[in-house]
């Protein structure tokens, strides 16, 4: 009936102040900084009280973590674009929420919400982060978990690092490394709607066949198996136009070799280094460069924050169009947190690493 539910609500709402003192949070805050591969031992799990929400307050229940290489970065005690991740500090990480309790007009209980809540089971939050708003209801259209994957962050970083510092022009070569991962796939499915040859390089036959069967990859390289340099230079017998590189090292020193005039080579990532102890000497082949009057920029997505919905629009269009799939890698439960983030970089994960710790309501 139409009552059900408001009474549905506020039972919900009733319980919850009832059980508001045994209320526990448990989380994950960063105990050490790693030396070399980040591991479990890193971090420390604990169990808190819930508080009580004040005026302009929302209590949020988390249901998934997001997970990208940059995380790693943000355990080490260096200057970034973001601050790292403090000694005793819930660990960093985009989240999915639900509203369980909300003193805020525009989040009601039951909404579904995106933001950057950390590896915890609740949040209070005001729904901003230095004045600004850092919560956003995802659309009752989309399927939650795609707010993290194909129209979130690395999604997004796709979007731009390709379009905007690539330059992609129709029948150009475009080469993505670690191209079956989350921003990788997305980067080279829009090379292919922007009518350029697509090459992508991976780990593993699973993940190689997906790329020229499911993504639309003209080919595949399998960097575990082939022999890197040679494959790279048989399959781009015209050289390269493009390289969006997710890995760094070994392929980078490597795709220089083989860049046209006025190449564009975009840094997004380097995640064959974020787990080295000591800074990794940079590409041999720079000179490349010089030569070829290429030019290789690094860029970071948040820069582009109010252009954001432009990149929603477009990707939702070509997803709507099939032009678009993505994958998303599932684990479940919050003790798991630690061990998950591993799996970015054992290349254990297949498409966007998340982490399901709760139903809801």
């Amino acid at each position: 009936s139409a009552l059900w539910i408001p009474w549905k609500l506020a039972t919900r709402r009733t319980n919850l102040i009832m059980t508001r003192k045994n209320l526990k949070n448990r989380r994950w805050v960063l105990n050490t900084r790693p030396q070399g591969m980040v591991s479990k031992e890193n971090f420390k799990f604990e169990e808190l009280e819930v508080e009580e929400i004040n005026e302009n307050q929302m209590l949020l229940k988390n249901l998934y973590f997001g997970f990208d290489p940059t995380q790693r970065g943000w355990l080490n005690d260096v200057k970034s674009y973001m601050p790292p991740v403090q000694i005793g500090e819930v660990m960093r990480s985009s989240t999915i929420s639900q509203v369980i309790e909300s003193n805020i007009p525009d989040f009601k209980e039951g909404d579904i919400v995106q933001g950057s809540f950390g590896w915890q089971e609740f949040a209070i939050t005001d729904g901003k982060a230095g004045g600004v708003i850092n919560t956003s209801k995802i659309p009752s259209t989309i399927t939650p978990t795609a707010s993290l994957s194909v129209y979130g962050i690395t999604g997004l970083t796709a979007y731009f690092g390709l379009l905007d510092v690539g330059g992609p022009k129709e029948g150009d070569t475009v080469v993505v490394s670690g191209a079956a991962g989350a921003t990788g796939s997305i980067a080279g499915q829009i090379a292919k709607i922007k009518g350029c040859r697509v090459i992508g390089i991976a780990g593993g036959t699973k993940k190689c066949n997906w790329l020229t069967e499911e993504a639309n990859f003209d080919a595949a390289i399998d960097y575990k198996s082939a022999n890197l340099g040679e494959t790279l230079r048989e399959l781009c017998p015209n050289g390269i136009d493009v390289v969006f590189d997710n890995v760094g090292g070994e392929f980078l020193d490597v795709a220089l070799t083989l860049i046209n005039m006025n190449a564009r080579i975009v840094l997004c990532g380097a995640i064959s280094t974020y787990n080295n102890e000591k800074p990794s000497p940079g590409p041999s082949n720079y000179m490349s460069l010089v030569i070829m009057r290429a030019r290789m920029e690094g860029f970071i997505v948040l820069d582009y924050l109010d252009r954001f919905p432009e990149a929603i629009k477009s990707l939702s269009k070509w997803v709507e169009e099939g032009k678009i799939t993505y994958l998303e890698d599932i684990q479940e439960g919050i003790e798991n947190a630690p061990d998950t983030l591993v799996r970015l970089f054992t290349g254990q994960n297949f498409g966007k690493q998340l982490l399901k710790i709760a139903e809801a309501d």
